[in-house]
């Protein structure tokens, strides 16, 4: 039970939502997904339930991912799901919880207006943002106070963010729209042009994380692997399965690696020279499940020439980031 004062941290994420409890650590891992009932309006599942429950749905049921590229796209549903999950982790609340959520570097006022809406209309007392560079490196492990530069590359489900800090504070940073998410398109548009076969969301994530590939000079990576995948075919409308490889994957992901290889560079050319060395000494951190992609590390390295690493534990470093920054609550009390 939530005792007076309770402090929560949330990383709302396009793909999942996690919940970090202030002396308990992470405590709710979910897909960010809500299936509604068009008919009655009844919510059906969230979270993991819901996510099952993707691209199978009979006409009068529909499950979405209420956030896109990072933002809140479906505010009601946003605010259900997140009623939900404080729930889950707590039916008997005597006392509103503070919340602290995570927003993207490059979001709008507009937008951090319906984060905070939504968490207080899902039951927080009171709620506090902190970008997600700032939690990610945080939750990296990296002391953010010092006067010395680090790049923190965060890749999420619906955006990249991009930012070097120093001092506690952002010194350059770039959002992409150009994530986990667009990784997958990427697939789902190449399978179809390539082999005239259309396959699923949950198809394309489960070839992201087990074939997919956009650095090949690396001696782990002398074998090619394959993967069996299910699809529709476009010409019979039947049922089809192929064989796809990683050097399919590698063609597939060309694009939105590029895309993020050039955010980097482009940040790191306006970024003062005197961090820029630190950075160089330093080394790139990532952190976020896009940095798992095999081989991003490598091409960020290679392009750009400076060590690049992923954080231990990358998937969960953002909400980590957010529970430790409860700490320091009334710090952020005094920004807002």
């Amino acid at each position: 039970m939530f005792g007076f004062g309770e402090d929560i941290g949330i990383d709302l994420g396009t793909a999942s939502v996690l919940i970090y409890v202030k002396g308990k650590g992470i405590v709710l891992v979910e897909p960010s997904v809500i299936a509604l009932d068009t008919i009655n309006k009844t919510i059906l599942a969230v979270g993991t339930e819901a996510q099952r429950m993707l691209g199978r749905t009979p006409g009068n049921i529909v499950a979405i991912r209420p956030l896109k590229d990072g933002v809140i796209s479906d505010y009601n549903m946003t605010e259900k799901m997140l009623r939900n999950f404080l729930d889950k982790i707590c039916k008997r609340r005597i006392f509103k919880p503070r919340v602290i959520i995570c927003v993207p570097s490059g979001v709008t006022e507009v937008e951090k207006r319906a984060v905070v809406d939504a968490a207080m209309q899902a039951g927080a007392s009171k709620t506090f943002l902190i970008e997600e560079p700032i939690a990610a490196a945080i939750g990296a492990g990296i002391d953010i106070s010092k006067p010395c530069g680090n790049m923190i590359v965060d890749i999420g489900g619906g955006t990249t963010d991009i930012a070097v800090i120093s001092l506690g504070g952002i010194v350059v940073s770039e959002s992409l729209k150009i994530a986990g998410d667009k990784f997958d398109e990427a697939i789902i548009k190449y399978i179809r042009k390539k082999h005239n076969i259309l396959i699923g969301e949950r198809t394309a994530e489960s070839m992201k994380m087990k074939i997919g590939c956009v650095f090949k000079d690396m001696p782990e990576h002398s074998e090619v692997r394959e993967m069996s995948v299910r699809g529709r075919s476009l010409v019979s409308g039947l049922p089809k399965t192929l064989t796809v490889t990683s050097d399919e994957m590698f063609e597939a992901f060309e694009e939105p690696a590029t895309a993020i290889v050039e955010a980097i560079k482009g940040v790191l050319e306006n970024t003062p020279p005197e961090l820029v060395g630190d950075i160089s000494t330093q080394g790139i951190v990532m952190t976020g499940g896009g940095s798992l992609v095999w081989g991003l590390d490598r091409l960020i390295e290679y392009e750009t020439g400076i060590k690049t690493f992923i954080a231990e534990d990358a998937v969960s470093c953002v909400a980590r980031g957010t529970g430790k920054a409860l700490e320091d609550i009334h710090v952020l009390k005094e920004s807002k």
